[in-house]
């Protein structure tokens, strides 16, 4: 399989989970679990739009995941992929200081996200690495 049809296959994934998120949504809509999966399908699509569609989507998936913290605030998974997503926001702002305000809300959310789960190797990398970058920045 070649890179170009594993990219297609996970735009596929993706797009399916982020359709399926949406029409449960609409039976319950306080299901933290589902916004948190709503909120990551929409972070990973981000990744094959253009330069303001990318941003407008990873606005979404923001929207999407603060909504589950509403629902369940202590829920490491989407404390987690919201750092990521204030993450790719940052990756998204060409000017430096606008920038490292993202990346301090996600280094933020990933302290947030190794506070509810200390064990979670990911969590600490996660935060190792934007708080490496917050200190560069």
């Amino acid at each position: 399989m070649d890179l170009q049809q594993s990219e297609f296959d996970r735009l596929l994934f993706f797009e399916h989970a982020r359709k399926a998120a949406e029409a449960e949504y609409e039976k319950n809509p306080l299901d933290a679990d589902n916004l948190t999966r709503w909120g990551g399908a929409l972070l990973e699509l981000s990744q094959f739009q253009s330069f303001p569609e990318s941003k407008k989507m990873t606005q979404e998936a923001v929207s999407k995941l603060e909504e589950a913290l509403a629902v369940n605030p202590k829920k490491h998974d989407t404390l987690w992929c919201l750092g990521n997503a204030h993450t790719s926001q940052a990756f998204l702002i060409p000017d430096q200081d606008e920038a490292k305000v993202y990346f301090d809300k996600a280094a933020e959310y990933f302290q947030q996200a190794v506070d509810e789960d200390p064990s979670n190797e990911l969590y600490r990398k996660s935060l190792e690495v934007a708080a490496k970058v917050c200190s560069v920045l």
